[in-house]
């Protein structure tokens, strides 16, 4: 197993195709600028000694060692052996809602967007909590299961969209019951957090709640949006092309549905919690999940990641010698062999 400890490094590697085609336009540059001043057959003895081939040899070998030091600074790490850790936690599942009605932006920037800023922050927070992720609208997916990989949560989390479910709606009962499939029969708490402006059209939801409630899950509906409500806008590249209508032409409406999400959170014993305002939807989430009854669990991961940053370095430190003992003179034997017969091309020009 290894990883990247700073993959965000890896960007400087952009630097060196810039740097090539820098010196390629410079080089050309100094060739015209150095023909028009300069008589041809005189120009072959004032730079004979000048090799057309070394300087691109001392750009390899300065590119190769700002790459292996730029890997160097992103530490790539190997992990030595598996072992089993016991990690005392509740499983928390989060149901995003991604319908066409999450796309409102009755909060800025829109529904969506604040609603996953909000599970984002919810697993920054964790520590050894598992936690799995669902979307839904028309039908529930089951995106991410209960893991402790933190990272790979917030991976998954920011590529989902609304494009994530063909069929439209807000099938929150689906959501519930596929939820259900995600925790283990054990002692420990189980939390399943809605995002939603809660607008379903289905009847099942509040049965599916109290189903869920049977099985020990309680639910935390965060409700996005607003009563007075807002448009659904259709964009294409992110321009704006119009606005979701009906059947009958006319705009919809999408407005947040609190009195659902609030009988869907009491009938499991949960809590109903406004999400417009994402830093306090984060400390009222964050002070009920203090409060759950956790278990210790046992979970599989890699330990003992070693840093192999020095063997790049190693290797960047061979190729700048290499570049420092490399000049541009031309070598006399290879000189002498003329190959490409240089100068004689040159007399003849």
């Amino acid at each position: 197993m290894y990883r990247i400890e700073k993959p965000e490094y890896l960007w400087l590697l952009l630097i060196i195709p810039v740097i090539w085609f820098v010196f390629f336009v410079l080089n050309w540059y100094r060739a015209k600028q150095r023909n028009q001043a300069i008589d041809s057959e005189l120009a072959v003895y004032i730079i004979r000694e000048k090799s057309s081939f070394k300087p691109w040899l001392k750009l390899f070998f300065w590119s190769m060692t700002m790459i292996f030091l730029i890997f160097a600074l992103a530490n790539p790490q190997i992990g030595t052996k598996m072992e089993t850790v016991k990690r005392k936690g509740a499983d928390i599942v989060f149901a995003l809602d991604v319908s066409k009605s999450m796309l409102a932006e009755d909060v800025k920037p829109n529904r969506l967007a604040v609603a996953k800023r909000i599970i984002s922050l919810m697993i920054d927070k964790m520590i050894s909590d598992r936690t799995g992720i669902i979307v839904y609208a028309g039908e529930a997916v089951p995106t991410l299961p209960v893991t402790t990989d933190y990272a790979a949560a917030k991976m998954y989390l920011s590529q989902m969209g609304t494009g994530d479910v063909s069929s439209q709606g807000t099938a929150i009962d689906d959501a519930i019951r596929l939820a259900e499939t995600y925790f283990d029969r054990n002692n420990a708490d189980k939390v399943l957090l809605i995002l939603s402006d809660g607008e379903d059209h289905g009847e099942k939801a509040l049965e599916a709640a109290k189903e869920a409630a049977e099985q020990g899950i309680k639910i935390i509906t965060v409700g996005i949006g607003t009563e007075t409500g807002a448009l659904i806008p259709l964009k294409r590249n992110g321009q704006l092309t119009g606005y979701k209508t009906d059947r009958n032409g006319n705009r919809v409406v999408t407005r947040r549905n609190r009195t659902l999400l609030y009988r869907l959170a009491q009938a499991t014993g949960g809590v109903y919690i406004d999400g417009n305002n994402t830093r306090e939807a984060v400390k009222k989430i964050e002070a009920i999940l203090k409060k759950l009854n956790r278990k210790e669990y046992q979970t599989a991961k890699v330990a003992g990641y070693e840093s192999r940053y020095t063997w790049f370095v190693a290797v960047a430190l061979l190729f700048f010698m290499l570049y420092v003992l490399t000049n541009e003179r031309e070598t006399v034997w290879l000189r002498k062999l003329n190959l490409f017969n240089e100068n004689q091309n040159a007399i003849e020009r």
